[in-house]
Parts: structure tokens; C-alpha cells; sequence
């Protein structure tokens, strides 16, 4: 491909524009992405940022920690957006305490301050009453 089609193929709209492009790629990059154009890989990496800090809000209180480790349960990192996902459901319909069911797992989650305040086994639950809460989310 010739240089002519390359910057046919391109939209630039002066001569200073083609010549930082093709003399100094580094600069013309950094400057179109402060005109907005940003690359797919860095809307890629501040999507994921943005999931991995919105799980990370969710936290664990104590008794849940001791819960988990007890029971032997292990979340991927799936069911935990899926917890998350569901805490934020329970939050948009004005739930304060919720039972959060992921797969085969139940947790009751303070809704308000974004802490599972216990976990256990969908099994362990079966028998179980579930009081002080004011709502359910079944992912």
C-alpha cells in the first residue's frame, strides 16, 4: 500500500496532523486521545477497572469471612460479580437487607453499606428461617 492510499485512508484535516503522524506516532497518539479517540484496548482495561473497583466495594464482614473459610466456600471471580450484580439490583429496588442467592450459595447482604454480613450453602439454607430482611435476589 502506498503512502498516498495510507493517508487517503485517513482522516486528517491538515498538514501538521499528517506529518506528526507519520514522523513522531508517539505524539500524534497522545494527542488524538485529547481529542477523545481512545484505543479499544484502553477502553478494554478502564471497563475492567471499573468491574474489578465496583467488586472490590462489596465487602466481607468478619462472621461472613469466618463463614466462607467454615463451609469451604470459594467464590470465582463470576460469582462474585454476580453477587455484586445482584447487591446492586437489590440497592436500584430500595432493598436494605437481602438473601443474595448466586448458584449454590446464599448470602445475606447489608445493602446499604455493601457488606455480606453472612454466607452459606444453598443445602444449609433449606432448613434454615431467614429473618430481618426485606428482600431476595436470585442470580
Amino acid at each position: 500500500m502506498s503512502l498516498n492510499m495510507k493517508i487517503n485512508q485517513q482522516n486528517f484535516s491538515t498538514i501538521q496532523q499528517i506529518s506528526e503522524q507519520y514522523l513522531n506516532p508517539k505524539t500524534a497518539r497522545k494527542e488524538s486521545n485529547k481529542e477523545g479517540t481512545f484505543s479499544f484496548q484502553e477502553i478494554l482495561k478502564s471497563k475492567q477497572g471499573e468491574i474489578e473497583q465496583k467488586a472490590s466495594e462489596l465487602k466481607f464482614s468478619k462472621h461472613a469471612d469466618s463463614r466462607l473459610a467454615e463451609r469451604k466456600i470459594n467464590l470465582s471471580e463470576n460469582q462474585m460479580q454476580r453477587l455484586y450484580d445482584g447487591t446492586e439490583k437489590a440497592k436500584a429496588k430500595g432493598i436494605k437487607e437481602s438473601l443474595v442467592m448466586v448458584d449454590e450459595y446464599a448470602f445475606i447482604v447489608n445493602i446499604k453499606n455493601n457488606v455480606v454480613v453472612t454466607a452459606m450453602s444453598r443445602e444449609e439454607s433449606n432448613d434454615t428461617i431467614i429473618t430481618n430482611i426485606d428482600g431476595a435476589v436470585i442470580i
